[in-house]
């Protein structure tokens, strides 16, 4: 966990201070809608359909477990007892008045949480691998460098009006737990022929209306130099960005039509002009950020304790052992992965009971610690293995044990029709039947790694672009119908996916997931054939054939 400063503590409150005056004016009529828009969404308030609805920065998806108890008091107090874990490793809450809003901010600014920069044109919440300092072969802790990241470019001048909202992602391990490929900019920590610590840089990521997996820019660059070239891809972006047309607004169409090498050229001759400069980090300045993160005092455990061995005769357990638990690097210990996918419910929504219980479970066999994931799921990341089965009895009483971590009811969905005033379908209520429909355990192992991504609209907060199977709600004639893609993948070897015909209305989505789940199955060569990867062998033909063969 980092530890928080004064300048911190200071930045957050006075932002608190400056937004209830913001908010008063508003309510008093002295500041329009219009006028207040700009206000509001740098404090992460958008308006949705029904309501205000706020949006806190959880940077790099860490949580403590007062923290955690802090939303979850937010939602009881605030909202509707409940909030929505994001994509980009925020929490929403959708029914907040407009005149509680300070109020809840100056709640959440007492334990280091605010909404800042989660909306808005400016450098959003920087994320990484929600595995972070904890997953086996990583170079070295991401999040060290996203702390970075994030104190640079909280509130910087130059960069909090930019022609559109820019997000960066980081990892540190060769499996891409945090979808570099598909974000403005995407750094990966590698390591040089000279055994050097830096980074692989990638730009022009992104999905929306016009979708694009990043391209590398540069293949190595030191971690002394990386705050300097980042800023020289943001002032080129700055300068060159169009502000004319939002939908082409973004650094990858940038990129796009200038072509990766002209763009690289750009940001090659501006950072030169300044590596030198104030940017350049010092390992006096990184090793002091360093020291503020603190680490579990590990002790020396059993890898296989006698705990875990009596509990695996229990196959409801072995199921979510064999599901949700991965390896640490840490001998002894174990990252449980707790699922906010049950069926039949919203994906990503957690209750302000579960958030209170996972705050306490996290205090008792996670010291003290959670992560959030882009897949709208939690984690526990240092979980003892004899605390194994006493932690899966309690997930499982507070409905967080469900086994379908990565498989194809762990679905990906954005709030749709039902809260956002810009969808043109609903989500949620596709997840939850498609999740009804293969809600067996044993039908869902059968199908193996499987994601589904769901968007109601182009936008594309539900990554639909990049699912396995991604489906997108567009409006035709006042009606729902859905595109279905398949082939997509966020990971280290991402693409977007590729849409098998023409949308299909509604009430027949469910059913058209289902034909292209049981071609699959037909059509795999061998039970270990993943579905991406059997996609990428027959192409979309026999799904498509099977799916309209009767349509």
């Amino acid at each position: 966990m980092y530890a928080y400063d004064e300048i911190d503590r200071t930045l957050v409150n006075e932002r608190v201070s400056e937004f209830r005056d913001q908010v008063q004016r508003r309510l008093s009529g002295e500041l329009t809608e219009d006028e207040f828009k700009s206000l509001r969404l740098m404090n992460g308030v958008y308006l949705q359909l029904h309501a205000y609805m706020l949006r806190i920065a959880i940077p790099y998806g860490t949580l403590s477990s007062p923290q955690m108890r802090k939303l979850a008091h937010v939602a009881r107090r605030y909202d509707r007892g409940y909030g929505h874990f994001t994509t980009r490793q925020n929490i929403q809450y959708n029914w907040i008045k407009l005149s509680e809003l300070p109020d809840a901010l100056e709640d959440l600014a007492s334990v280091g949480i605010h909404g800042m920069q989660t909306s808005g044109n400016c450098i959003r919440n920087i994320t990484t691998d929600q595995w972070a300092g904890v997953a086996p072969g990583e170079i070295e802790d991401p999040r060290i460098w996203a702390e970075i990241l994030r104190q640079y470019s909280t509130m910087h001048p130059e960069f909090s009006f930019l022609p559109r909202k820019f997000k960066i992602a980081i990892t540190a391990s060769e499996n891409d737990r945090a979808a570099i490929k598909v974000h403005d900019i995407g750094l990966r920590i590698k390591k040089n022929e000279q055994g050097e610590t830096g980074f692989e840089v990638l730009v022009g990521g992104g999905l929306g209306r016009t979708p694009f997996i990043g391209k590398t820019i540069k293949e190595f660059i030191s971690h002394r130099d990386i705050l300097s070239y980042v800023e020289a891809i943001l002032r080129v972006y700055n300068q060159y960005g169009r502000r004319d047309n939002i939908y082409k607004a973004r650094i990858k169409i940038l990129v796009h039509e200038l072509g990766i090498e002209k763009f690289a050229q750009e940001v090659e001759e501006e950072w030169l002009q300044m590596r030198d400069g104030v940017l350049a980090l010092d390992d006096v300045v990184v090793e002091d950020i360093r020291s503020r993160f603190s680490y579990p005092n590990y002790q020396k455990l059993s890898d296989n304790p006698d705990e875990l061995k009596a509990a695996a005769a229990d196959p409801r357990f072995a199921m979510w052992l064999g599901n949700s638990v991965a390896p640490h690097r840490v001998p002894g210990y174990s990252i449980v992965t707790l699922s906010l996918k049950p069926v039949g419910m919203p994906p990503g929504d957690a209750t302000a009971d579960q958030m209170d219980a996972i705050a306490d479970l996290a205090e008792k066999y996670s010291f003290g610690e959670i992560r959030v994931g882009h897949e709208q799921n939690l984690a526990l990341p240092n979980v003892a293995k004899r605390d194994l089965p006493a932690l899966w009895r309690a997930l499982d009483k507070i409905g967080v044990a469900t086994p379908n971590v990565n498989l194809i009811t762990d679905i990906i969905a954005c709030p749709g029709l039902d809260y956002c005033s810009l969808a043109n379908a609903r989500s949620i209520p596709i997840a939850q039947e498609l999740t009804k429909r293969f809600a067996n355990p044993d039908l869902a192992k059968l199908i193996g790694k499987l994601h589904i991504n769901i968007s109601g609209c182009i936008n594309a907060c539900g990554h639909h672009h990049v699912g396995h199977i991604g489906i997108l709600g567009v409006e035709k004639n006042n009606e729902e119908f859905y595109q279905i893609t398949i082939g997509g993948r966020a990971d280290e070897q991402a693409e977007v996916g590729t849409l098998i015909g023409p949308a299909v209305p509604y009430a027949e989505v469910a059913d058209v997931i289902e034909d292209i789940v049981e071609a699959y199955l037909a059509l795999r060569a061998r039970p270990d054939e993943v579905f991406v990867e059997a996609v990428k062998r027959l192409g979309v033909t026999p799904f498509k054939e099977r799916v309209y063969a009767t349509r």
